[in-house]
């Protein structure tokens, strides 16, 4: 963005809920404890202050800040500036706006209500990008203090909260389509502080008149409701009915000024939005790149189905259970990531797969099939039961698979950090006979360490370095901790020089509870772009793919909207990139993290970098983020985001057409 500009984590039930400040869990520099000493207020004089009145520039503080900004309650206001952006076709850009009350205009013991409301980015060209579609905003909640869950504001009521002494933070994104035309596309933001829904002060409708709406909408329910219908003219005589109440109450005198316009933008009283609102104005470069449908890394994910299945109370292969497990999954694929529902065994056995479905049922092909799908897990059914049963299900599910044009993204993953021999062998085990059934089978090893008990090799990293010696040719994609390197990028060599790519041998990277600050990784609380930065390490190393262990690991719970607590003895973070939709409000739709966004943001950094590389080269592409300060190594890396729009945009100027 170019702008001259366990531990409970629950943010609440509502959007304008804050959780309060946890010590401890800044780790990694976030500016938290920076006040605003010496601000100036605004001198609006005794009494009660009418927004619709008064200009919103003297009621608060509007600014905006890059998406790697952790924007905590105590950040110092800063000069409101025009935001220029510059983005891809199937890129999403995102930036963040930050709101401090100078004066209280509520009487209900908050500062005020505000309200943010977008327009759609027009070309000169009449090109648009249309909000809503195109264009999302989304309040930041902290969670154990930090910002983080993103909570979608709704653009039925695009109003947020603020609270005294308090900044507060939007979170805005622009999501390009693949077939957007190239070209500079403009806008603005429209920001106002606008009376509260429980001012006293705001007009309302009479008690009587409520009491008529609440019976007229009760009675449309229950005319609605399931039921089996004697013939069909009673259902559609019941519908009408309904129907007729519906426009009976959109007659309402007290909806008349809803009538006239019909969409987001008219919400906001237009003079409202021309006289009183503060106005940001907004420009985004879509220019003539499209990045590729399937990542050009396979990033894989974890999501655990124990959790979604305690959770929202689902039993195991219900109907309630696929569409949970569906819905999770095609929620995720949003952020260039390719998930893997997983379940785990034993002495860290784990069942994980892609698909829910058997590979001969109609959505197998679907979900193999989907080209935003960089890889995908094939399940070892046996790890769960040994039966002949399992394992003729599982050599006809392999059967089918290696048949289809997607096999080549399959893969097995069936032990995370094996630690002994007795493990390892297991692992060939399993591997023999795979490779009866399929000899190009992939399988997937993660590991941290060589085999204990062996003689590998007289040193704990030399023996970490030998473990391709003992898993060939029972592993093919050899995924190591970013935790064994720290800071030593010398070492990937000798990691590398064991691999053999021509049996099709891969290295791939992961990060769980390591490694910590200040290498990148994604922990509540760490720098934003130290969150980015953990794609652009895997593309510096030169690893193939990445794997992270889970999405959504939280401690256990019965109740959808429960409280969340992350697991006892990770850092707070691990494991969880996103919170559950019911935790804020009555919405079922999963909540990102800022974490997962800086994820989707790193995906997408990669793509930028691999263009400019297969123009003039990898080594250019290094020196690209040399040259430009944004990484240099994994304690070496921008903690400001010039440096990513620097690179990005001598990505733009060198490689468009």
């Amino acid at each position: 963005m170019e702008s001259s500009d366990s531990n409970s984590a629950a943010g609440g039930k509502t959007q304008n809920t804050s959780a309060p400040p946890v010590e401890g869990v800044a780790g990694g520099g976030t500016s938290y404890g920076w006040v605003d000493g010496g601000l100036r207020g605004t001198s609006l004089g005794a009494g009660v202050i009418d927004p619709t009145k008064v200009h919103s520039e003297d009621l608060l503080h509007v600014w905006s800040m890059s998406s790697t900004a952790n924007v905590s309650q105590q950040e110092a206001p800063r000069p409101l500036e025009k935001v220029n952006l510059l983005a891809a076709r199937n890129e999403r850009e995102s930036f963040q706006i930050a709101l401090r009350p100078k004066v209280s205009w509520a009487t209900s013991g908050i500062a005020g209500s505000v309200q943010v409301q977008c327009t759609d980015l027009c070309s000169s060209s009449g090109d648009r990008l249309v909000v809503a579609h195109s264009i999302t905003l989304r309040r930041v909640v902290p969670i154990l203090g930090v910002p983080d869950a993103l909570v979608p504001i709704d653009p039925l009521s695009p109003q947020i909260s603020l609270h005294p002494g308090e900044t507060a933070a939007v979170w805005v994104s622009l999501n390009v389509p693949c077939g957007q035309p190239p070209g500079l596309y403009e806008g603005e933001i429209f920001i106002a502080a606008v009376k509260t829904a429980l001012d006293p002060r705001t007009e309302s409708l009479p008690k009587s008149e409520r009491y008529r709406l609440h019976r007229e909408l009760k009675g449309c329910l229950d005319i609605t409701e399931p039921r089996d219908y004697s013939s069909p003219e009673e259902m559609v005589q019941r519908l009408t009915s309904a129907s007729t109440t519906l426009k009976r109450m959109l007659d309402n005198p007290a909806l008349q000024d809803c009538q006239e316009n019909n969409g987001f933008g008219d919400m906001m009283d237009e003079d409202v939005m021309n006289n009183v609102s503060v106005r940001l104005k907004l420009s985004l470069t879509v220019w003539d790149f499209t990045l590729p449908v399937t990542p050009s890394l396979p990033a894989v994910f974890g999501i655990s189905e124990t959790v979604i299945e305690d959770r929202f109370c689902l039993e195991h292969g219900t109907e309630g259970w696929y569409d949970a497990l569906d819905h999770h999954f095609r929620w995720l694929l949003q952020y260039r990531i390719s998930p893997f529902f997983c379940r785990w065994g034993d002495s860290m056995r784990i069942l994980a797969y892609t698909c829910p479905w058997p590979a001969d049922h109609p959505k197998a092909n679907e979900y193999y099939s989907d080209p935003r799908l960089a890889a995908y897990a094939v399940p070892y059914a046996p790890i769960l039961s040994c039966t002949d049963a399992a394992k003729n299900s599982l050599r006809r599910e392999v059967e089918i698979l290696k048949s289809k044009p997607h096999w080549s993204k399959a893969y097995f993953y069936l032990w995370d950090e094996p630690l002994n021999v007795d493990q390892y062998d297991m692992i060939c085990s399993i591997s023999n006979e795979l490779r009866s059934y399929a000899p190009d089978v992939r399988i997937l090893t993660t590991y941290y360490c060589g085999p204990s008990g062996s003689e590998l090799a007289p040193s704990t990293f030399e023996a970490f370095v030998k473990v391709p010696n003992v898993l060939r040719p029972h592993t093919q994609i050899f995924c190591t901790s970013e935790w064994v390197l720290g800071t030593r990028e010398d070492l990937v060599k000798d990691i590398v020089a064991e691999l053999r790519p021509d049996l099709g041998e891969e290295w791939w990277t992961y990060v769980c509870m390591g490694p910590s600050d200040p290498q990148p990784n994604w922990h509540l609380g760490m720098r934003g772009t130290q969150h980015r930065a953990v794609m652009w390490r895997v593309w510096k190393e030169g690893g193939t793919g990445f794997l992270y262990w889970g999405t959504n690991c939280y401690e256990k719970a019965m109740i959808p909207s429960a409280e969340i607590c992350f697991r006892r003895g990770l850092p707070p973070g691990d494991g969880v990139l996103f919170y559950p939709g019911e935790v804020f409000s009555s919405s079922h739709e999963p909540v990102a993290s800022t974490r997962l966004e800086r994820i989707l943001s790193g995906m997408q950094d990669i793509e930028y970098l691999k263009l400019y590389s297969s123009r003039y080269g990898r080594e250019e592409g290094l020196a690209l983020l040399e040259k430009t300060g944004m990484y240099l190594g994994p304690d070496r890396y921008t903690l400001d985001h010039g440096p990513v729009d620097v690179m990005r945009g001598e990505v733009y100027r060198t490689c468009r057409s």
